[in-house]
């Protein structure tokens, strides 16, 4: 009864947090999260039992049906979801809270090839976003928001919003942290450095384009350069000298 009871409340949690599903049939057909999730669930057990050959080849399938790799170890509440699912990995040590909501690409992961802990911890009610990579034995609090992509190294304390590569805190208890206020919380815009270098580089180009049309309209109505010789990629003009 207890796992049946589990079973109906994971498939009412998909319900009340993603507003495509339309009924408990639907998401017990069409949602890989919801899959990854029950598949976990009975690897768990398994794995608990240390049986774990039979857990880790229900881990495989699992991974290979709905892209979502959970390792069998690691230990997830209640009311847990993912949306999406694809590319999302959960280390053997993970400890994750209760109604926790994560997005497609996260990954809960180790640094490292020590034993024992080297996964993070996931406190209740955490919200991480697509992308996001939580790495290393550290602890993220109650009532979390990781963004889009962001990269997360150290403990965060509850009740806060960390975006960014490191990630940093933007927001706790309800106010913006001070120093950020010119930090953009949209997470669906991250900076690219690449871009941005590149952005540089063709202004740059553009400048000295620019400049060398002006200095060739400039000279070429000057009878007294006569020619231009090419060393190491810069021009150098020759007077003639005057008699």
């Amino acid at each position: 009864m207890r796992i049946f009871k589990w079973f109906w409340h994971d498939l009412g949690v998909v319900l009340a947090r993603d507003p495509a599903a339309r009924s408990r049939l639907e998401v017990f057909l069409c949602y890989p999260g919801f899959h990854a999730l029950i598949w976990h669930r009975v690897a768990h057990f398994f794995y608990k039992k240390h049986w774990f050959m039979p857990a880790r080849i229900i881990s495989q399938l699992n991974r290979f049906f709905t892209q979502i790799e959970i390792h069998p170890g690691a230990q997830i509440g209640q009311g847990f979801f993912i949306d999406h699912g694809a590319g999302v990995v959960i280390g053997e040590t993970a400890v994750v809270g209760n109604n926790v909501t994560i997005y497609q690409g996260v990954t809960l992961g180790g640094t490292g090839k020590e034993k024992g802990k080297r996964h993070p911890t996931l406190g209740d009610n955490v919200v991480v976003s697509a992308g996001a990579k939580i790495l290393g034995s550290i602890t993220v609090e109650d009532n979390v928001k990781i963004g889009a992509g962001s990269v997360v190294l150290k403990d965060v304390p509850p009740n806060c919003t960390v975006v960014g590569v490191p990630g940093r805190i933007v927001i706790k208890d309800g106010f913006r942290v001070r120093g950020e206020e010119n930090i953009d919380l949209e997470h669906n815009i991250l900076p690219d450095p690449v871009a941005d270098a590149l952005q540089s580089l063709q202004e740059k180009i553009a400048d000295l384009e620019h400049r060398l049309h002006y200095f060739e309209k400039e000279t070429s109505h000057d009878k007294s350069l006569q020619y231009i010789k090419q060393t190491k990629g810069r021009l150098h003009y020759y007077r003639s000298k005057r008699s």
